[in-house]
């Protein structure tokens, strides 16, 4: 058998021809335990190379990105690349229904392109409750040199990993959940894995600095504050935006934005607030803005923030726009696809649930209740395995029925456009990301959504991303352009809700087998469930 460098290499010259110009850059990590005391109370985290929250990955539009992971955990382990669309090539996607686990002791090389991509993203583990021990990271894509970008290069550039955070071990919450259980209430709120009072970045006078904030968290939205420093928003994941003010920022689970700030105001220290949103008891972490010339301590109160009003947020998310002159990854302008004047092929109406099911907790999309199968969708399809999944388990509309468990997958036919309204009869805060995929989110409102609402739709310059919140008791709506084939994962960002039943995937359907539509297998995939022992292809 040849050794695993030369299979690496094999499997490289396998997608030399679909990225020939493009630079590959190279990451190895090791994931291991380690003790973490974020909270002031030691835990069990995921490291991954010694780090928490993990290295960032830096890449530019276009790039090959060669991730070689060994998991050093004693269980299965799994990184999904949140944002990242992984175009044709879904098996790389590091979710449950594509990508069979990397077992303990072993490791898997994910091979991912940026392809027409630029933007704020982060990477997660993906299986259980792991994602509440750490292994994530950041993840810049920038643009190519020669690609205008629609504000200046910036004195600095800062991630931002803000999120709720537990004191007890994943494995605990994976108990608690397993059990038919609801988690508790988290403990804090963590910035960059730390805890209040313990992260400072430094910053000159009159310079302006870039921060892509990232809310990686587990359950809440979270308001995010500047002291004294007005925020302008110019990117959402990946989308450049009408460069808008603000003074604070909601920004729900699974969400990044970035911003710019300029440190105009007089030296010294400031506050740098992120709290939890919609909730009765306000969590609150907060770091510190640091002028370099200066050595006075902050004063003052802490910068306040909304709390638990929905209709600020909800107007906030409607200023944010599309700018429409700016280039995105490629040099013609944001606006140039006009996605207000495509004929909608088919609406999805998915409203999520909660109940009991065999005495225990469960939640669902459309009254079903996701669970996985012995084999990754993906597999079954490339394998032909027959009874790992069935389209046609959901509904594509809310039916009011009692929740259920299958394995549910949504079919949707490649190059057509669809229209997915979700839609919150509960009076929580909803989020939901759809993997490979950057989404027109086209309306959102209070109430119950009709065909009417379409009436309020913003058809010129919404913003595209890849995931999008739903208000209580309220409905959003989106608009994809199904242009790239594979399976994918539509899940709510709610981790316990995701673990424990509210997702489904969307398979993108094409009989081409041209490379041009969809990449094979990859030669290294590893096989499990029903597709143990066949083989990949041959180099």
């Amino acid at each position: 058998m040849p050794s695993p460098p030369l299979r690496l290499a094999a499997l490289l010259l396998c997608l030399a021809a679909a990225a020939a110009d493009s630079p590959y850059r190279f990451f190895h990590w090791n994931v291991t335990y380690g003790t973490i005391s974020p909270l002031g109370v030691p835990q069990q985290g995921i490291l991954i190379n010694g780090q928490f929250p993990g290295p960032e990955i830096y890449s530019v539009t276009n790039d090959n990105i060669i991730v070689n992971v060994f998991n050093s955990l004693n269980e299965p382990f799994l990184i999904h690349w949140n944002g990242v669309q992984n175009r044709r090539n879904s098996f790389e996607d590091g979710v449950i229904g594509t990508t069979c686990p990397i077992p303990p002791g072993r490791n898997f090389t994910y091979i991912l392109q940026m392809k027409d991509q630029i933007g704020s993203f982060f990477y997660f583990p993906s299986l259980s409750m792991q994602k509440a021990a750490g292994g994530f990271g950041g993840i810049r894509i920038m643009s190519r040199p020669l690609i205008p970008v629609p504000f200046g290069p910036p004195a600095d550039d800062f991630t931002l990993l803000i999120g709720d955070w537990y004191k007890n071990n994943h494995t605990i919450l994976r108990r608690l959940l397993d059990r038919g259980k609801k988690l508790p209430f988290p403990h804090g709120v963590l910035i960059n894995g730390r805890g209040p009072g313990a992260t400072v970045f430094t910053v000159g006078q009159g310079k302006t600095y870039r921060l892509r904030i990232c809310n990686v968290g587990l359950q809440n939205s979270l308001n995010f504050r500047i002291q004294g420093h007005k925020m302008k928003v110019v990117e959402i994941e990946g989308t450049h935006t009408l460069q808008i003010s603000y003074s604070s920022l909601d920004i729900h689970l699974g969400q990044c934005m970035s911003v710019l700030i300029t440190a105009d105001q007089p030296p010294r220290n400031y506050y740098v607030v992120a709290s939890t949103r919609f909730t009765s008891q306000v969590l609150t972490n907060t770091a510190f803005l640091k002028y370099s010339s200066s050595n006075t301590p902050t004063s003052g109160p802490l910068p306040g923030g909304p709390t638990t009003q929905i209709d600020w947020s909800l107007n906030q998310a409607r200023s944010m726009r599309t700018n429409l002159t700016a280039s995105g990854p490629r040099p013609n302008p944001q606006g140039s696809y006009h996605y207000g004047m495509i004929k909608t092929v088919k609406t999805i109406r998915l409203a999520s649930s909660a109940g009991q099911v065999n005495g225990k907790q469960r939640y669902a999309l459309n009254s079903v209740s996701f669970v996985a199968p012995d084999t990754p969708m993906k597999l079954a399809d490339y394998f032909k395995i027959d009874g790992v999944y069935r389209l046609g388990s959901i509904s594509e509309a809310p039916r009011g029925a009692g929740i259920y468990t299958d394995t549910s997958v949504l079919g949707a036919d490649y190059r057509t456009f669809i229209e997915i309204v979700f839609e919150n009869y509960e009076d929580i805060m909803q989020s939901y990301h759809l993997a490979g995929y950057s989404f027109w989110v086209v309306g959102m409102d209070g109430g119950q959504w009709s065909s009417n609402s379409r009436n309020q739709y913003n058809l010129r310059d919404a913003v595209s991303r890849c995931t999008v919140q739903v208000y209580p008791r309220s409905w959003s709506a989106i608009y994809i352009a199904l242009d790239n084939v594979g399976m994918w994962n539509l899940r709510s960002e709610f981790w316990a809700r995701q673990y424990l039943g509210q997702q489904t995937y969307l398979r993108v359907y094409t009989a081409s087998t041209s490379l041009r539509d969809e990449y094979p297998i990859p030669k290294n995939a590893r096989l499990c469930g029903r597709a143990r022992g066949r083989h990949t292809r041959p180099i």
